[in-house]
């Protein structure tokens, strides 16, 4: 079982450099603290996710880090020239050193594309076409394509990734037919679905992935985005995520709103639904545990991308829940294998060195 940060860089309620500034000092503990990725979401015209541009917050990430890994989730490629796109990949794969996870996706939100004069009907034809130009392009000396949106004539290839062919691929899904696809090209995937939905889906992918003769050693990470609060006092915990998840929430739908297009995505309105249908969890860490434990059970991941900063939550809280995670929850799922250099002292050194401000 492994262990990564989902985060939308969503309104905190802060001045975006001081938003931008607690997000950089929560991922130096997530890689101080032994998580593996940090992935973050791609958004446009909503205070859902302030990392329009990924690439940009990502460079600085690479540079906040030394072993963390991190990467879009998902590079939304209806909005991008491939080209363009090809050489973002190969520097931010460079720059951090092979780190890079690439997810990709044509995004959920219609009203999004619209902005960038995409049409919709169109999204998964364009994503279909970037994808396989920026598989070819990475992988590479010359390219050379002819497709509906793009014709390139012998382009050379002169950036290269440090992963080679491509760093690995991530896939948001939903749908159990997608996991046919990813199994067959050894693409990691998440989703942010109940247990029960999930599993229709990681069942599909170890099922293909069997009948393709492929290594169950080799098998890609099958995740599930939770959000999660902790502290040492179960009340605490839950207080918390109660106040904070509103602004999340909101921010989830409001562009919807504003357009009049019904929202698609049937998320409680409440942490405490949003708990009980097993999206989340607030409490201790003996909890969370057990929490982990149901997701592997019902879900079949082996892999949880915790958002451990959402809504209004303090970013002080945030780092708690990260510290309580990594020391208490995270090694009772690794066979005894290390994660932190040493978690009390990390953070500790974290926290003292830190002066979040909350709003």
């Amino acid at each position: 079982m492994r262990f990564g940060i989902f985060d939308h860089l969503d309104d905190s309620g802060l001045p975006l450099t001081e938003h931008f500034e607690n997000r950089l000092r929560l991922v130096e503990a997530y890689d101080r603290c032994g998580f593996e990725s940090y992935h973050i979401a791609e958004h446009h015209g909503t205070s859902l996710g302030f990392a329009p541009s990924p690439g940009i917050f990502l460079a600085a990430v690479a540079q906040r880090s030394r072993r963390l890994r991190l990467g879009p989730l998902v590079f939304l490629l209806p909005l991008y020239h491939p080209l363009r796109l090809i050489e973002e990949i190969c520097m931010l794969d460079q720059m951090s050193g092979g780190r890079l996870e690439l997810g990709v996706g044509r995004g959920v939100s219609p009203i999004e594309q619209g902005f960038y004069g995409i049409d919709s009907a169109e999204g998964m034809a364009r994503y279909q076409e970037v994808l396989d130009i920026v598989l070819k392009g990475l992988a590479g000396e010359v390219l050379t394509y002819r497709g509906k949106f793009y014709s390139l004539d012998r382009v050379p290839m002169v950036m290269k990734p440090a992963q080679r062919p491509h760093p690995p691929l991530w896939y948001g899904t939903g749908n159990p037919d997608t996991a046919l696809w990813a199994a067959a090209n050894d693409v990691n995937i998440m989703g942010l679905l109940p247990a029960a939905r999930l599993r229709t889906i990681t069942d599909r992918y170890r099922a293909e992935w069997q009948r393709l003769g492929k290594r169950e050693a080799a098998l890609p990470k099958l995740g599930a985005a939770r959000h999660i609060v902790l502290a040492e006092n179960e009340d605490e915990a839950q207080a918390e995520a109660r106040q904070a998840y509103p602004a999340w929430r909101t921010n989830m739908e409001l562009l919807w709103i504003q357009r009049g297009v019904p929202f698609t995505l049937p998320l409680p309105t409440q942490f405490d639904e949003y708990q009980r249908a097993g999206l989340g969890f607030a409490g201790t860490a003996a909890g969370a545990r057990d929490f982990i434990r149901q997701q592997i059970a019902g879900a079949g991941v082996n892999y949880i991308a915790c958002g451990i900063a959402f809504g209004t939550l303090p970013a002080a809280a945030s780092l708690r829940t990260t510290e309580l995670l990594a020391r208490e929850v995270m090694p009772a799922f690794q066979d005894g294998e290390k994660h932190l250099e040493s978690s009390t002292s990390a953070v500790a050194t974290l926290n003292a060195d830190l002066s979040f401000r909350t709003p």
